[in-house]
């Protein structure tokens, strides 16, 4: 099955009630919030949504209510976040009758490094159990993919057709899109440098800025497509000021505050993660107040 997806794909945030269960009903508001703002695909269970936290039954639950509210209108991405071979093939067999575009899949995010050969046989074992396409999330900052490691993997093994690459070199960002296998895609979670990720080339991305301005990044997709880079210029800068403010260990919690100050609720963090603080809450106000200009 090819890779069909380009373009700003939300990891979607998960709600959660004071009691640690997911809200259903606000997650399926967020879902809505989105697709309204024109996105061009959606991510459940990624690490924005707090997907570390996520039982296997709970991350399964997650798609199926998010295969109903999308309905067929974008291709959905199912972030998986496992410690073993084992559980990463579990969950990918439990949402393989769902129709999912991709699985975006990170290396072994734990304090243990595989070595090289056995990172391969990880997604070569994934890649040979489904048949639905590999996204590798290149995030893990212990178990970090060089370029070289990566394209080798999307040459050798059909069933990885793309790289979501976070570190924040544009060389690095540009020597992937330059070397990366034809068919195969490139997906920038670069939060600081999103304008010049899709000016170098990148096919799209899926990062925690979309998951919180949807409609902002959907327009500057649609800017540097366009051309238009003194606009889109201006647009980073005003993306740049608010990443700034959201950025921290509790991110994901941030970027609920930021959904939430635009009429959508979005619930708790799952202890032990912190809610925003004042402060941080008064950073993204302020913030938000500039970026939202761009919205779709």
């Amino acid at each position: 099955m090819a890779l069909q997806l380009q373009g700003v794909i939300p990891p979607l945030v998960t709600p959660f009630t004071a009691d640690g269960d997911i809200d259903e009903a606000a997650y399926r508001q967020v879902i809505r919030f989105n697709l309204s703002k024109g996105v061009h695909g959606v991510c459940p269970g990624g690490s924005s949504g707090e997907g570390h936290t996520l039982t296997a039954e709970e991350f399964q639950r997650l798609l199926e209510i998010t295969v109903e509210e999308v309905n067929g209108a974008v291709p959905i991405v199912a972030g998986i976040i496992a410690n073993s071979t084992r559980e990463a093939i579990r969950r990918a067999k439990s949402i393989a009758h769902l129709p999912i575009a991709a699985l975006q899949v990170t290396p072994v995010h734990y304090l243990f490094k595989p070595d090289e050969e056995a990172t391969f046989r990880h997604f070569k074992a994934l890649t040979e159990a489904v048949d639905i396409p590999v996204i590798i999330y290149n995030v893990v900052p212990w178990n970090y993919l060089n370029p070289a490691q990566m394209i080798r993997l999307m040459k050798e093994l059909p069933g990885v057709q793309g790289i979501k690459q976070s570190q924040g070199d544009l060389k690095l960002m540009a020597d992937l899109v330059l070397g990366v296998p034809e068919g195969c895609k490139v997906f920038s979670a670069v939060d600081a440098l999103l304008y010049s990720s899709f000016a170098l080339g990148a096919h799209g991305t899926i990062a925690a800025t979309p998951a919180a301005l949807p409609g902002v990044c959907v327009n500057l997709w649609n800017t540097v497509q366009a051309g238009d880079h003194v606009k889109a210029l201006e647009m980073h800068r005003s993306m740049l000021a608010f990443w700034n403010a959201v950025v921290a260990d509790n991110l994901p919690a941030n970027l609920k505050t930021a959904i939430a100050l635009q009429g959508c609720p979005t619930g708790l963090p799952r202890a032990p993660m912190p809610p925003t603080t004042p402060e941080q809450e008064a950073r993204i106000r302020k913030a938000l107040d500039d970026v939202l200009r761009f919205d779709a």
